[in-house]
């Protein structure tokens, strides 16, 4: 028995001694430790985690052939193959390649994936090629590339979408499709509640995409006086946690004193990997081509994502901005409302006061939930939030003063002084069940059913002195404020608003060639007011159809409504009420990806008509009577075309262009044709990026052409209307047409360094952006920045 337990020892020893063993070092694309990878043995239980310092071993191996994979969330995994004899020790490291899809990621985003929290507003796991609207996503490769620094500079890239004003230089107004102040969102929510859409300011740093929605977005976001604007809806998307550690940091300086430095960090938090991170931020300081005028700022984005199981992942985001900046009222018309005398303002003249201040800080929150339930069926559940807070204190430009004899003097000018502040709370709760290609016989359906929860709370405050001085823009003025301003009374508004919205969509597809859309949206609105609470109802319809005629061709046409309640409580002669107004929307068009989806190209036709206005009566000598009644037809009809991607593997393409008809063809107030304020009928863009990949290997150049056409600085009114430098019966000038040229260079060193440079408005072509007659502000002069930064 003893011998046979020592020879039991004896055989378990030299087994012991007979295994073998594999170690190595697991590392990325720039020789990083990647720590806690996972290392197995393919076709056995066997495996391991590396260690913080990317080290492994995989012990007790028999002599034989293995197959060793090795692999880390956010990065592609590696196979090798090993031969190890008895008692023998190999290394076998491995390099793993980033998955973070860089290659991947166009200029239109993701080539594979549709765009980050987009489903926030199409409410449907689709890509943008498969959606029924027209959409246009701008990366955060593309805001780099061209050193972006507003919402402007950024959707200059899609054709259609334009400035439509800045208010003196104190926020970004954008419109398309010839609506004024589409709704610009953060994350999904509006963080500026005025229904005029008098736009917002943000930073360019934690942007991951720009989501330009148009057409039938309407029916997923609600009435039109919330985020469903016929014109469309602008996302900005702030980036989110990523499952490998890295990030980069960056010092820009530039022309009028410009010094701005960013950092972006991101990575997991635990070892499980299931616990991510990021954190975005930015400080800028700038002065400007105007004397007198700087601005600063400070930006936040942090975040963290938790996937406490494969099935269920959860989201939180924080987005802060503070941004002050001297309010700039820019130049002036000399002469009559219907003639274009802009008078080109020297830089060293400002027509304000020294102590002009314009402040704004805004914050946004986010949850987000996403539960499969199965491989078909997922619960999506998300809460956005955001909070703004205005504080401007700035001079105005009021009449033209007259000479003694009654004629205008142009160049001489009331100046009054106002202050004001507004306070803005939004929300969004919003749920969606989410079906993706659920079969019933031969059909195949992607459907969603939700609803969504918004409330608006805002209240604002203001004063104002009519007439402080009299100043002249020929020459120097002085911008001293009085210590003795008369104020008037203070004014104070406010108002809260809720809305629930049931969305329900179903995208049948019968064979290959053929898919329908369907979809129905109801809307209940709330508005509590100081002095009175509305209610309206809306039910709005989608029907749509794609026909793929040939693969990577998608023909489609859609037709939906939006309604406007804000004047549903308007009064007829009989003293009924109007009820909402609603706009009709048909869309159509062809959208194409080619070359492995690197390139795109989209043509859609539109026609919006507003034909159930509630007008304002007047009486022949053009005296409001007081009541309303239905009618009108305002119109905006066009064409959008758009080509971007890669051209080749190496060469990348944004182009586009627009023409807007758009026209109040039968309304009480305006003349019949006559344009919307600020509308263009034409623009274009076209930008290409070129990457040297042997020769000059790392250096890369870019340019872009931006052309925006003329459009009117004003409404032209029928006889009634006399707001804000409209005449009645007299034409607005219109404002010229203006081309600026962009260039860029930029050369990456060893995969950390990167060096950019960026010459803007190159021809030192000046155009004008004006709201009415109130501002009119010219683009920015030639401008030259430099940026260095540093990659990890």
């Amino acid at each position: 028995m003893l011998k046979k337990l020592i020879w039991l020892v004896l055989v378990a020893a030299q087994i012991s001694f007979s295994q073998s063993k594999i170690t190595g070092h697991i590392t990325g694309n720039n020789s990083e430790v990647i720590p806690y990878a996972t290392v197995v043995v393919k076709g056995t239980t066997l495996g391991t985690v590396a260690d913080e310092k990317g080290y492994y071993e995989l012990k007790n191996l028999n002599a034989g052939d293995y197959i060793i994979t090795a692999s880390y969330v956010g990065y592609k995994s590696s196979t090798q193959s090993i031969s190890i004899h008895d008692n023998e020790t190999k290394e076998l490291s491995f390099q793993l390649e980033e998955d973070t899809t860089l290659d991947e990621v166009e200029v239109f985003g993701n080539r594979f994936e549709h765009p980050d929290k987009i489903e926030a507003l199409t409410r449907l796991p689709l890509a943008p090629y498969e959606q029924i609207q027209s959409i246009s996503i701008i990366s955060d490769k593309l805001i780099e590339q061209q050193g972006n620094l507003t919402i402007a500079d950024a959707t200059k890239n899609v054709p259609g979408v334009y400035t439509f004003a800045t208010y003196g230089n104190k926020r970004e107004s954008m419109s398309s499709r010839g609506f004024r102040g589409i709704p610009i969102l953060k994350n999904g929510v509006r963080v500026h509640s005025d229904f005029r859409g008098v736009g917002v300011l943000t930073d360019m740093q934690g942007v991951d995409n720009i989501q330009v929605l148009k057409g039938s977005a309407t029916i997923t976001q609600g009435v039109a006086t919330d985020l469903g604007s016929p014109g469309g809806v602008i996302n900005i998307v702030t980036k989110t946690p990523r499952y490998v550690s890295g990030g980069n940091v960056s010092l820009r300086a530039g022309s009028f004193g410009q010094a701005r430095t960013t950092f972006d960090v991101y990575g997991p938090l635990v070892k499980t990997n299931n616990v991510a991170f990021r954190l975005n931020g930015a400080l800028e300081r700038s002065d400007s081509y105007r004397n007198r005028v700087s601005s600063d700022r400070f930006y936040i984005n942090p975040s963290l994502e938790w996937k406490p199981d494969d099935k269920t992942t959860l989201t939180f985001e924080m987005d802060y901005f503070e941004d002050s900046r001297t309010p700039d009222l820019g130049t002036v018309n000399l002469g009559e409302n219907d003639v274009n005398n802009i008078y080109d303002l020297p830089h060293d003249k400002f027509l304000g006061f020294s102590d002009d201040k314009s402040l704004t800080s805004s914050a946004s929150y986010s949850i987000r939930f996403n539960r499969e339930l199965n491989d078909k069926l997922s619960l999506r559940g998300a809460y956005y939030k955001s909070n703004l807070d205005l504080d401007d204190k700035g001079a105005s430009l009021g009449g033209v003063v007259e000479d003694e004899f009654g004629d205008p003097v142009y160049n001489q000018r009331k100046r009054g002084y106002s202050a004001s502040t507004r306070s803005d709370d939004n929300s969004v709760l919003q749920f969606d069940l989410i079906g993706e290609d659920i079969n019933t016989g031969s059909i195949s359906h992607t459907f969603q059913v939700g609803f969504d929860y918004r409330t608006t709370d805002y209240s604002t405050w203001s004063q104002r002195v009519s007439t402080v001085d009299t100043i002249d823009v020929f020459t120097g003025n002085t911008h001293t404020l009085p210590d003795d301003l008369a104020f008037s009374n203070a004014t104070t508004a406010g108002a809260k608003s809720k809305a629930i919205g049931f969305v329900a969509q179903d995208v049948i597809t019968f064979n290959k060639y053929l898919k329908t859309f369907l979809g129905i949206r109801f809307s209940k609105t709330q508005t509590i007011a100081a002095t009175e609470t509305t209610e309206s109802d809306a039910v709005n319809p989608l029907a749509g159809i794609i026909v793929t005629p040939f693969q990577n061709i998608n023909v489609f046409a859609s037709y939906t409504n939006s309604s406007y309640p804000r004047t549903a409580t308007r009064l007829d002669a009989d003293g009924n009420e109007l009820g909402n107004e609603r706009f009709d929307q048909f869309e159509t068009g062809i959208k194409t990806n080619w070359l492995n989806n690197r390139l795109r190209f989209n043509f859609t036709f539109f026609k919006i008509n507003n034909k159930d206005i509630n007008l304002p009566v007047y009486d022949e000598n053009w005296v409001a009577t007081g009541f309303y009644q239905k009618g009108g037809n305002d119109e905006r009809k066009g064409i959008e075309v758009e080509l971007s991607g890669r051209l080749l593997e190496n060469l990348e393409v944004i182009t586009g262009y627009s023409y807007i008809d758009a026209q109040y063809k039968e309304h009480t107030s305006f003349v019949y044709g006559s344009a919307p304020l600020n509308t263009p009928k034409h623009t274009f863009n076209a930008y290409a990026n070129y990457s040297f990949k042997q020769k000059l290997k790392g250096l890369s150049v870019g340019a872009g052409v931006y052309y925006t056409g003329e459009r009117p600085i004003n409404d032209w009114s029928a006889g009634a209307v006399t707001h804000e430098g409209i005449v009645p019966n007299q034409e607005p000038f219109y404002v010229e047409a203006y081309t600026q040229v962009n260039a860029q260079a930029a050369y990456r060193l060893n995969n950390h360094w990167n060096f950019r440079v960026i010459l803007n408005n190159v021809f030192n072509e000046i155009g004008y952006n004006a709201y009415r007659t109130r501002f009119i502000n010219q683009t920015n002069p030639r401008n030259f920045a430099a940026i260095l930064s540093y990659s990890f």
